[in-house]
């Protein structure tokens, strides 16, 4: 909902509010509706926000409770925080304003850093106490809101984006060599607590992080997932009847908690169907969006998914908008995207993210969409094939989600930004930590906690939110997860995968919808390495910024650029690896570059 910003002092100096100007002009497409400013002596915040939850000038911020001494910078919702002001006015707490961010302060003074444990929501926010002299820092349970973290002897900076650090200034810019490993074996997944750049660091997911006057730091983890079954097993049916309340509850939360229209992302497959579904005899004039793409590669690929999308639409008499966006379009406007990125994303549907945030945002300000759902409930085609694979866990899962082995990554990466195969032993630790029973337990939990955090959340976050959008995603509530994951995979795995929820939605939503091959957010412009889209890459890869850097093994370069589309045109391989690495290529000058120029 919003995007926030800092500095905490350690040398006695005044906070640099140049800097905190400059961040908070980074983020003002974050938050369109106000901006604010605030110093304390070794502090200073800056906010920009989008007003979702009581739209008077009273839920500004940063927030300052005069009373309690307390102030505030916050980005997110806080889904439960009718219930929570409920109960801190029973115990006897006034409030000035009628939304989710004094609910933060208030609690933070009852419960301490324990009130995170009492938020249902996705959140970022920095709390300044000026009694104790202690700074606070949180992050939601799946890092939904993004934190990043610039820290020196001097002082801590904070902001919702990386660029916006950049922008403060006095950032070590040099390229951190394990990061890249984990970049280009995970998809561009950089897990918390690092980024590509040496001098930026992400606070990890369900963390909070407390400052003492001295300067001493507590970081704490404050929630975990368990991926293990119940002691008394469940019959499918009370699965599915615990599966359908905890998604209900889930849904209503977030359809609740705004003041301001709440829409639908209806891409036409199972997930943002059921949403619709579940919203439609709630929510008079349902707002829907869907986008499609303009053909290419000689008509053998659908690049809308129209046809299930407008059947929900009309069946549930939303009121539906539907988007078709040309290739020129989408080449060019991404300069654009690649230029909101707080990190390099490759994936191809982040343009139409982009593009779908742009024309939703002028409708509304807050949409739900069904990220989530696969991770959580087994929708990747990759499970089972993962689960049938034989080998150790790491052997397992590895072959069937590295985007390149090690040997590969050292033809493709210079001697200078070469380190060990790092991205192995991250992966082979996280699969086996306690509480979970099988080996897709295992997988999912990892990629709840880890790998859904820095790619689809990511994106899903970032690119709305350059339009001031706010997406929901009711798939990751942590209850309804925590209940997912205590589920046999053999349940998730039926009948082709998300069985779950194809039961509940069975009766809700249209049979031809729930029974339709998977679908996945086709962009071609993009996905076929010709023309003008090979052409960009190119010129990013020979440039002289790109030969200056070093950073790729030109022969490597050279074999992919020479055959961009093999060695499978049905897979493109070749293809997704060089949007890999021009794609790094072209964030580092837009955003390192033009910030040393």
């Amino acid at each position: 909902m919003c995007g926030i910003c800092g500095e905490l002092r350690f040398d006695g100096k005044a906070p640099d509010m140049s800097a905190i100007g400059r961040m908070s002009d980074k983020l003002a497409r974050r938050g369109p509706d106000h901006a604010g400013t605030y110093s304390d002596g070794p502090v200073a915040f800056g906010h920009r926000r989008l007003s979702i939850i009581d739209l008077s000038s009273h839920a500004h911020q940063p927030m300052v409770d005069a009373t309690l001494q307390l102030t505030l910078v916050f980005n997110g919702t806080i889904y439960n925080y009718r219930e929570l002001r409920a109960e801190l006015q029973a115990m006897g707490y006034h409030f000035f304003s009628e939304g989710d961010s004094e609910v933060i302060l208030k609690s933070y003074h009852a419960w301490g850093d324990h009130c995170v444990k009492r938020f249902k929501g996705m959140f970022a926010f920095a709390i300044w106490d000026q009694r104790s002299g202690q700074f606070f820092l949180a992050r939601d349970r799946f890092g939904i809101k993004p934190l990043y973290i610039n820290q020196d002897c001097k002082r801590l900076r904070f902001a919702s984006s990386l660029p916006a650090l950049l922008a403060g200034g006095g950032v070590d810019t040099t390229l951190d060599a394990v990061a890249l490993h984990h970049h280009f074996t995970l998809h561009t997944v950089v897990p918390a607590p690092r980024t590509v750049l040496k001098g930026v660091r992400k606070l990890p997911p369900a963390t909070t992080l407390m400052i003492d006057p001295d300067g001493s730091m507590t970081q704490q983890v404050y929630w975990t997932l368990d991926a293990t079954r119940p002691v008394k097993d469940l019959p499918e049916d009370q699965w599915l009847q615990a599966t359908r309340n905890a998604l209900d509850k889930s849904v209503e939360r977030r359809q609740l908690a705004a003041d301001v229209p709440v829409g639908v992302l209806l891409s036409g497959g199972l997930d943002s169907s059921l949403l619709v579904g579940l919203l439609a005899d709630h929510v008079k004039d349902l707002r829907t969006f869907s986008i499609g793409f303009e053909d290419m590669g000689g008509g053998t690929e659908k690049a809308d998914e129209f046809e299930f999308s407008d059947q929900v639409a009309n069946y549930f008499k939303t009121r539906h908008h539907q988007y078709h966006i040309p290739n020129s379009e989408v080449l060019a406007r991404l300069p654009e995207a690649v230029e909101q990125m707080t990190e390099p994303m490759a994936s191809y549907d982040v343009i139409a993210f982009y593009l779908l945030g742009e024309r939703v945002s002028k409708d509304v300000k807050v949409v739900m969409s069904g990220q989530g759902a696969d991770e959580v409930f087994g929708g990747y085609f990759w499970y089972p094939e993962m689960d049938a694979a034989q080998g150790t866990p790491l052997e397992r899962f590895s072959q069937h989600y590295f985007d390149r082995d090690h040997a590969e990554y050292l033809q493709m990466i210079m001697p200078d930004f070469q380190v060990g195969d790092v991205t192995s032993p991250l992966v082979a630790a996280e699969l086996a930590k306690p509480q979970a029973d099988e080996f897709l337990d295992e997988v999912w939990r990892f990629d709840a906690t880890t790998l859904l955090v820095d790619d689809p959340v990511k994106r899903v976050d970032n690119m709305p939110m350059a339009w001031g959008l706010e997406v929901r995603t009711p798939f990751l509530d942590h209850e309804l997860v925590e209940l997912a994951a205590k589920m046999p995979p053999a349940l998730k795995l039926k009948e082709g995968g998300k069985f779950p929820l194809k039961a509940i939605a069975r009766g809700l939503v249209p049979d031809s919808v729930i029974d339709r091959p998977k679908g996945y957010f086709p962009v071609p412009a993009l996905r076929y390495v010709r023309g003008a889209f090979l052409d960009l890459m190119r010129e990013i890869l020979m440039s002289d910024a790109c030969l200056k850097r070093g950073l790729y093994h030109r022969d490597y370069v050279d074999k992919l650029l020479a055959e961009p589309e093999g060695p499978d045109a049905f897979t493109r391989i070749n293809g997704s690896k060089l949007w890999h690495l021009a794609l790094l290529e072209w964030w580092l000058q837009v955003h390192v570059d033009a910030n040393l120029g």
